[in-house]
């Protein structure tokens, strides 16, 4: 009999997908946060809010690159 593997539940794949989502979210709103507050403390608002937009989408995206690279190491074995 096969054994059944876990990414072959759909289950599994919504929740991977919505935590990715989620993840890169926060990272985001983090970032958004961090950027205002470090510019209404240091002036030109604008740009620290950018500024950190830009680096919570990155920090986001290199978090979600290496939960999804644990995850296929986790399945493979």
């Amino acid at each position: 009999m096969n054994k059944k593997n876990r990414r072959d539940n759909p289950l599994f794949a919504a929740g991977l997908v919505g935590a990715l989502g989620l993840q890169v979210a926060v990272c985001i709103f983090l970032g958004y946060w961090i950027g205002s507050l470090a510019g209404s403390r240091f002036g030109g608002e604008k740009g620290w809010t950018v500024g950190g937009i830009l680096v919570g989408l990155a920090v986001g995206i290199l978090s979600a690159i290496l939960l999804v690279k644990k995850v296929m190491e986790e399945t493979d074995g």
